[in-house]
């Protein structure tokens, strides 16, 4: 029997995307629910959301990535449960990829490694430090650490604890899940998200992810 398959998607401020990433993990063929986080939204994320058939949770005040991830994990019990971001509209529909290693028995989690950017972003410091923490900690390199494309089996999340706070939330479940000899595979998705360019509201999200994925390695005794 096929396990069920759950879409989890955390949103801030994302009414312009949303609907559009509600429509690809629906044309999949692959969700059987789902769940959209509005991590306290200003705008209508929520009414997009719920018009375009989703379950929506409702978060008051913005708390971070990784606790609208535990917030929507509480409502999952069992199966299958795939994370995906908010703005990557219609080409959720290769979601399908991310889940298929899982139902067979291939992997435990999957991470969907996407083209590259059409710009440059960031000075990659932040892409630096995730690859040298999941190494140090590990011993395995991964291509895609801050992917937030991901499939996991729901048994696995809970055996793994809360998800990391804030943007740590990827780079944690990767150390947390191989140092626990979880089998982790990369997946290579044609999945697309907003870049974030070289302006001040990119910089500041990168330096938050920065902050957040230090502060993950300094409360969980992690090499940096």
């Amino acid at each position: 029997m096929k396990p069920e398959v759950t879409v989890l998607i955390p949103a801030y401020n994302e009414e312009d995307y949303i609907g559009g990433t509600i429509f690809g993990a629906r044309a999949s063929g692959s969700a059987d629910r789902i769940i959209v986080v509005d991590d306290g939204s200003t705008d209508d994320t929520a009414m997009a959301a719920a018009r375009s058939g989703a379950e929506v949770l409702r978060i008051e005040g913005n708390r971070g990535k990784g606790y609208a991830l535990n917030y929507g994990l509480e409502r999952i019990k069992s199966g299958i449960v795939v994370f995906i971001d908010a703005d990557i509209g219609q080409s959720a529909v290769e979601l399908q990829k991310l889940v298929a290693p899982v139902v067979s028995g291939e992997a435990d989690m999957t991470i969907g490694v996407l083209p590259p950017a059409l710009r440059r972003g960031g000075f990659g410091l932040v892409k630096k430090l995730a690859d040298t923490v999941v190494k140090r900690n590990t011993g395995r390199k991964l291509s895609a650490c801050l992917s937030g494309q991901r499939a996991a089996k729901r048994e696995m999340l809970s055996a793994l604890g809360p998800v990391p706070a804030g943007f740590a939330a990827e780079i944690g479940l990767n150390v947390k899940a191989l140092t626990k000899g979880y089998r982790v595979k990369e997946v290579p998705v044609n999945m697309f998200h907003r870049e974030s360019g070289r302006n001040l509201k990119g910089f500041m999200h990168r330096g938050k992810q920065f902050m957040d994925i230090l502060l993950f390695c300094l409360r969980e005794g992690r090499d940096v």
